[in-house]
């Protein structure tokens, strides 16, 4: 048996419905973000940088573009004979075959696979989160409080409090009281989801709750421990994090990379974000394009005009086309004199000459306001849009379009097109 000290758990296997049509074929960790990378490149590029080279990930919903751009862990340094990154579906056992219900009964599910190193400390993460963490101070300060679980959280404003876990906690950082998404919260100290767990009570806890029908950490793992008088420790982050679970989030945290001094910034030396680069040729800027505060990927050819944009590789923005605050994602096509503001547009996307996007006043979705608003346009992947049409804000399109599509050649503000077979 190899013995680790600390192994890392990331748990990748989420939908990310609030993301909409941007994740109706692909997992929340596999969208792409910053022009270059995915997602699930940050917590990975954390655990190499933390000095832990052994990783867990745990994959269910529409793995296949995850596993294919993980593969063996070689951009992060985890191609490794003892550890290394391994991907971890759920499998048919002699007894039963079941999907992974809920964050902590996908860890229970692979006992076996932490077994294996017999490590001290294990380390939960989550795959859709922005951020840069050295998780061996975590660890230190885990150690020197002698702590059973230790929880990175970090403040956030008390009116949000209520979509996260929370915890208050004693002078010496000791949690006294943790409560999952609370109406009223009394603290602003938010669980990032980030947690070390000593290994034994781990295990404890999982075995003792594996017969719950759903079993996360917040709901379920944390009070069953703290029920049990485990030591529970708030580690708090000062740091950028972001949870990009939504269409407004994932655009500001990637708008927040172009801004004159990025808040989070990708190009520091000594904490590297690691990815799966395929050989492209450099980018090509036409004589007559103009490019303004933008991030530009690799093989993308430009010839119209870019303002505060993250353009994603090999995509192509043809003549007289302005795009303007907007996310567009690779290989994908923007046509002749195509008018794009404030858009999320996915990869593989085919947009005609002369289409106008996020025009008119803003109206509330008409399907999922809760998904489509902040007055952006989301297109998602293999889409094509017709030349000539325009659409509003607050809108979604997902699949392949035609003019009949678009009654009097127009998608006003708050209207949805998902063609069938498509996922909204």
């Amino acid at each position: 048996m190899i013995k680790k000290e600390m192994i890392a758990m990331l748990l990748a296997g989420g939908q990310g419905s609030r993301l909409g049509v941007l994740t109706a074929k692909v997992a929340k960790p596999a969208v792409a973000f910053g022009g270059k990378y995915r997602i699930i490149d940050f917590p990975l590029s954390n655990c190499i940088n933390s000095g832990i080279d052994t990783v867990g990930v745990l994959t269910q919903y529409q793995p296949l573009r995850l596993n294919t751009h993980i593969g063996i862990g070689i951009p992060w340094d985890l191609d490794r004979n003892v550890g290394g990154v391994t991907v971890l579906p759920p499998y048919e056992k002699s007894t039963s075959s079941e999907w992974y219900t809920g964050t902590a009964n996908a860890i229970y599910q692979n006992l076996e696979y932490m077994d294996q190193y017999n490590p001290d400390y294990v380390l939960i993460l989550s795959g859709d989160h922005i951020y840069k963490m050295d998780y061996k101070i975590m660890l230190d300060y885990h150690k020197a409080n002698n702590a059973d679980i230790t929880i990175a959280a970090m403040p956030v404003p008390i009116e949000e409090a209520s979509r996260f876990g929370i915890v208050i906690t004693d002078s010496d950082n000791r949690i006294t009281e943790f409560e999952e998404k609370p109406a009223n919260p009394r603290s602003n100290l938010a669980s990032m989801g980030i947690y070390i767990f000593s290994w034994k009570v781990l295990k404890d806890a999982l075995i003792k709750l594996k017969d719950q029908n759903e079993c996360d950490f917040g709901k379920h793992v944390i009070p069953y421990c703290f029920e049990n008088n485990r030591r529970l420790f708030a580690y708090e982050y000062n740091g950028y994090w972001k949870d990009v679970g939504t269409l407004s989030s994932y655009w500001e945290a990637n708008m927040e990379l172009i801004d004159l001094i990025p808040v989070f910034n990708l190009y520091e030396e000594f904490w590297k974000i690691y990815t799966k680069t395929d050989s492209i040729p450099p980018q090509y800027i036409a004589q007559d394009a103009y490019i303004e505060k933008s991030i530009i990927g690799d093989g993308t050819e430009v010839y119209g005009k870019v303002y505060n944009s993250v353009i994603g590789s090999n995509v192509v923005i043809e003549e007289g086309a302005v795009v303007r605050d907007s996310i567009i994602m690779q290989d994908s096509v923007i046509g002749k004199n195509a008018v794009i503001n404030k858009a999320i547009i996915a990869e593989e996307v085919v947009l005609g000459d002369n289409v106008e996007l996020g025009i008119g006043n803003e109206e509330e979705n008409q399907k999922l306001p809760k998904i489509y608003n902040s007055g952006l346009v989301t297109i998602g992947e293999c889409s094509e849009i017709p030349s000539g049409v325009k659409v509003g804000k607050n809108t979604a399109i997902s699949g392949k379009t035609t003019l009949e599509d678009y009654p009097g050649g127009t998608l006003p503000s708050g209207g949805v097109i998902i063609k069938a077979g498509d996922n909204v």
